[in-house]
């Protein structure tokens, strides 16, 4: 998919004025953001976009999320746990300590 973000106000008119226009190329709508179906023609929305708003319109190329994919199976296990903890303000870095699970300071210096 492609995601598009702008900047500014006219940026933000145009795309919103391309996703009403174009609504079979647009996935999902995020006001200052959209996602588009990764297809020439949503190529071409997002490269006008880009020539008549320069740098106030970013666009990045994103593939779905498979969590079974890309995360290990630890990190979906303590994801899980977390969520199912008795006290909902306990952090996780307090949760974690003395279990099992992993270090979230380790966590974050690992990409996925």
């Amino acid at each position: 998919m492609l995601l598009i973000a702008t900047y500014s106000r006219e940026a933000r008119t145009t795309l919103r004025n391309v996703c009403r226009s174009h609504e079979d190329s647009v996935v999902r709508r995020f006001g200052r953001a959209a996602l588009l179906a990764e297809t020439e023609w949503a190529a071409f929305l997002a490269c006008r976009l880009r020539a008549k708003h320069g740098a106030d319109v970013q666009v990045e190329r994103t593939r779905p999320f498979n969590e079974f994919a890309a995360v290990r199976p630890a990190v979906r296990e303590a994801a899980a746990a977390y969520e199912e903890r008795d006290a909902r303000s306990t952090p996780y870095e307090k949760f974690a300590a003395g279990a099992e699970y992993p270090d979230p300071a380790a966590m974050r210096d690992v990409e996925l």
